[in-house]
């Protein structure tokens, strides 16, 4: 399964969540993207997110996040037509997106394959039925311009709540699943 995760703004805006900062890191978010990465043995990514987070990671221990051993050591499969220009461990460019190859990356991982970021993958993997879990953490903040996960002319896309929680920094998590 694919599970997905972004931190998102009122207004739909997820690129280069910087502006997350002033809101703290509850430590309950901490546990529920926790959960999220201890069900993945795999990780997907776009480039662009890829080469943001590379930089970002793979200079982290456990000691400076608890986060760092699983994005350092998990394999990285990186979409992406060209090849990326950062280089990280334990990461592979699979090609440009293609929803039967990733069908069968799905199908052969053993456990769920996490996403972060990479708004043209995660599109495509909506568009293509290939998300199980869509885990968005939606700040209260409007930001009025930026990248948003959803443009418009983005298709239709309906799912299933599949659970909630609210967070003390003023977070909401909302957990969707494909359309019942």
């Amino acid at each position: 399964m694919i599970t997905v995760h972004e931190f998102i703004s009122l207004d739909g805006v997820f690129e280069n969540p910087a502006w997350t900062a002033p809101f703290g890191f509850d430590p309950r978010m901490g546990e529920t993207i926790g959960a999220m990465c201890a069900g993945s043995s795999r990780i997907m990514l776009g480039r662009t997110t890829f080469e943001m987070f590379a930089p970002a990671w793979s200079t982290r221990t456990a000691d400076d996040d608890p986060g760092a051993p699983f994005f350092n050591d998990t394999e990285k499969l990186v979409v992406a037509g060209t090849t990326p220009s950062v280089e990280w461990a334990n990461s592979t460019v699979i090609g440009p997106y293609d929803s039967r190859k990733v069908r069968r990356i799905v199908d052969e991982t053993a456990g769920d394959i996490y996403v972060s970021g990479s708004g043209t993958l995660v599109r495509a993997l909506l568009a293509d039925g290939l998300v199980g879990e869509l885990h968005l953490f939606v700040y209260p903040i409007v930001l009025g311009s930026g990248a948003r996960l959803w443009s418009d002319g983005a298709d239709q896309c309906t799912l299933s709540l599949l659970g909630t929680d609210v967070y003390d920094n003023g977070v909401v998590h909302l957990n969707y699943g494909p359309a019942a």
